[in-house]
Protein backbone atom coordinates (compact mmCIF):
# COMPACT_ATOMS: atom_id res chain seq x y z
CA UNK A 1 0.00 0.00 0.00
CA UNK A 2 1.45 3.37 -0.95
CA UNK A 3 1.78 6.23 1.53
CA UNK A 4 -0.87 8.37 -0.16
CA UNK A 5 -3.46 5.61 0.18
CA UNK A 6 -2.41 4.92 3.77
CA UNK A 7 -2.71 8.58 4.78
CA UNK A 8 -6.08 8.69 3.03
CA UNK A 9 -7.30 5.72 5.06
CA UNK A 10 -6.11 7.30 8.29
CA UNK A 11 -7.84 10.56 7.55
CA UNK A 12 -11.02 8.68 6.57
CA UNK A 13 -11.52 7.19 10.01
CA UNK A 14 -13.62 10.31 10.37
CA UNK A 15 -16.01 10.80 13.22
CA UNK A 16 -16.27 7.84 15.52
CA UNK A 17 -17.74 7.53 18.98
CA UNK A 18 -16.74 5.71 22.10
CA UNK A 19 -20.20 4.84 23.43
CA UNK A 20 -19.44 4.90 27.15
CA UNK A 21 -17.56 8.19 27.29
CA UNK A 22 -19.24 9.80 24.26
CA UNK A 23 -15.89 10.82 22.85
CA UNK A 24 -15.86 12.11 19.32
CA UNK A 25 -12.76 11.84 17.19
CA UNK A 26 -12.73 14.16 14.25
CA UNK A 27 -10.97 13.63 10.97
CA UNK A 28 -7.32 14.62 10.69
CA UNK A 29 -5.10 15.21 7.71
CA UNK A 30 -1.34 14.98 7.54
CA UNK A 31 0.77 16.40 4.77
CA UNK A 32 4.42 15.30 4.83
CA UNK A 33 6.89 18.18 4.95
CA UNK A 34 9.76 16.21 3.47
CA UNK A 35 11.40 12.89 2.84
CA UNK A 36 14.34 11.00 4.36
CA UNK A 37 17.31 10.21 2.13
CA UNK A 38 19.85 7.91 3.75
CA UNK A 39 23.20 7.60 2.03
CA UNK A 40 25.63 6.48 4.70
CA UNK A 41 25.46 4.65 8.01
CA UNK A 42 23.95 6.83 10.75
CA UNK A 43 23.82 9.94 8.50
CA UNK A 44 20.65 11.01 6.72
CA UNK A 45 19.40 13.92 4.70
CA UNK A 46 15.96 15.32 5.28
CA UNK A 47 14.82 16.99 2.09
CA UNK A 48 12.02 19.44 2.86
CA UNK A 49 9.49 20.72 0.37
CA UNK A 50 10.96 23.90 -1.10
CA UNK A 51 7.97 26.03 -0.10
CA UNK A 52 8.83 25.36 3.57
CA UNK A 53 12.41 26.71 3.53
CA UNK A 54 11.42 29.85 5.48
CA UNK A 55 10.37 27.54 8.32
CA UNK A 56 14.03 26.56 8.81
CA UNK A 57 15.11 30.08 9.79
CA UNK A 58 16.95 29.83 13.11
CA UNK A 59 17.25 26.04 13.12
CA UNK A 60 21.05 26.13 12.72
CA UNK A 61 21.29 27.43 16.30
CA UNK A 62 20.24 24.02 17.63
CA UNK A 63 22.48 20.99 18.01
CA UNK A 64 19.61 18.48 18.21
CA UNK A 65 16.17 18.11 16.67
CA UNK A 66 13.16 15.86 17.15
CA UNK A 67 12.08 14.37 13.83
CA UNK A 68 8.61 12.87 13.50
CA UNK A 69 8.14 10.55 10.53
CA UNK A 70 5.75 7.99 9.08
CA UNK A 71 7.02 4.41 9.38
CA UNK A 72 5.76 3.44 5.92
CA UNK A 73 7.03 -0.14 6.00
CA UNK A 74 4.81 -1.26 8.90
CA UNK A 75 2.14 -3.61 7.54
CA UNK A 76 -1.55 -3.33 8.36
CA UNK A 77 -1.28 -6.66 10.21
CA UNK A 78 1.56 -5.40 12.40
CA UNK A 79 -0.39 -2.19 13.08
CA UNK A 80 -3.25 -4.21 14.58
CA UNK A 81 -1.07 -5.79 17.30
CA UNK A 82 -1.49 -4.03 20.63
CA UNK A 83 0.87 -6.21 22.69
CA UNK A 84 4.55 -6.95 21.95
CA UNK A 85 7.63 -8.36 23.57
CA UNK A 86 9.98 -5.30 23.64
CA UNK A 87 12.60 -5.64 20.89
CA UNK A 88 11.29 -9.14 20.22
CA UNK A 89 12.77 -10.42 23.49
CA UNK A 90 10.59 -13.34 24.65
CA UNK A 91 12.26 -13.18 28.09
CA UNK A 92 10.54 -9.83 28.66
CA UNK A 93 6.79 -9.98 29.36
CA UNK A 94 4.32 -8.67 26.80
CA UNK A 95 3.79 -4.92 26.98
CA UNK A 96 1.22 -2.64 25.39
CA UNK A 97 2.51 -0.87 22.27
CA UNK A 98 2.04 2.53 23.92
CA UNK A 99 4.48 1.46 26.65
CA UNK A 100 7.18 0.59 24.10
CA UNK A 101 8.94 2.08 21.11
CA UNK A 102 7.87 -0.66 18.72
CA UNK A 103 7.02 0.41 15.17
CA UNK A 104 3.95 -1.87 15.46
CA UNK A 105 1.34 0.68 16.46
CA UNK A 106 -2.03 1.86 15.17
CA UNK A 107 -0.48 5.02 13.72
CA UNK A 108 3.13 4.17 12.88
CA UNK A 109 4.58 7.57 13.69
CA UNK A 110 8.27 7.47 14.55
CA UNK A 111 10.12 10.07 16.59
CA UNK A 112 13.87 10.31 16.91
CA UNK A 113 16.13 12.89 18.50
CA UNK A 114 18.93 13.54 16.01
CA UNK A 115 22.12 15.61 15.92
CA UNK A 116 21.95 18.39 13.34
CA UNK A 117 25.14 18.44 11.28
CA UNK A 118 24.30 21.03 8.63
CA UNK A 119 21.58 22.88 6.75
CA UNK A 120 21.76 23.92 3.13
CA UNK A 121 18.68 25.42 1.51
CA UNK A 122 15.93 22.82 2.01
CA UNK A 123 18.23 19.96 3.11
CA UNK A 124 19.12 19.07 6.70
CA UNK A 125 21.96 16.62 7.30
CA UNK A 126 21.39 14.73 10.56
CA UNK A 127 22.97 11.93 12.59
CA UNK A 128 21.07 9.16 14.31
CA UNK A 129 17.78 9.13 12.41
CA UNK A 130 16.33 5.61 12.54
CA UNK A 131 13.98 6.07 9.59
CA UNK A 132 14.26 4.17 6.34
CA UNK A 133 15.21 5.87 3.09
CA UNK A 134 12.02 7.28 1.59
CA UNK A 135 10.19 7.71 4.90
CA UNK A 136 7.93 10.74 4.91
CA UNK A 137 8.82 13.43 7.48
CA UNK A 138 5.79 14.81 9.32
CA UNK A 139 7.42 17.48 11.49
CA UNK A 140 10.69 18.77 12.92
CA UNK A 141 11.04 20.42 16.32
CA UNK A 142 14.07 21.71 18.21
CA UNK A 143 15.22 19.63 21.17
CA UNK A 144 16.97 20.76 24.33
CA UNK A 145 18.16 18.62 27.22
CA UNK A 146 16.05 20.82 29.49
CA UNK A 147 12.94 19.42 27.74
CA UNK A 148 13.27 16.34 29.95
CA UNK A 149 14.18 16.22 33.61
CA UNK A 150 14.50 13.00 35.56
CA UNK A 151 12.71 10.06 34.00
CA UNK A 152 11.28 6.84 35.40
CA UNK A 153 11.84 3.62 33.41
CA UNK A 154 10.40 0.13 33.86
CA UNK A 155 12.63 -2.75 34.93
CA UNK A 156 12.55 -4.35 31.48
CA UNK A 157 13.86 -1.11 29.89
CA UNK A 158 16.81 -1.04 32.27
CA UNK A 159 17.43 -4.71 31.43
CA UNK A 160 17.72 -3.79 27.76
CA UNK A 161 20.30 -1.05 28.32
CA UNK A 162 23.43 -2.26 26.64
CA UNK A 163 21.74 -5.46 25.41
CA UNK A 164 21.48 -6.19 21.70
CA UNK A 165 17.94 -6.87 20.49
CA UNK A 166 17.38 -10.42 19.29
CA UNK A 167 14.56 -9.55 16.85
CA UNK A 168 12.34 -6.57 16.22
CA UNK A 169 8.67 -6.74 17.06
Amino acid sequence: MDLGRLLSLISEFGSCYHERARLRFSRIELCPIGVVRTSELNVSKIVLRRNLVKGLKGIKAYSHLMVLFWMNQVSTERRSKLMVHPRGRRDIPLQGVFATRTPNRPNPIGMTVVRLRSVWRNVLVVEGLDAFDGSQVLDIKPFARTDVGRVRLPKWWRLLQGAEPKTRS
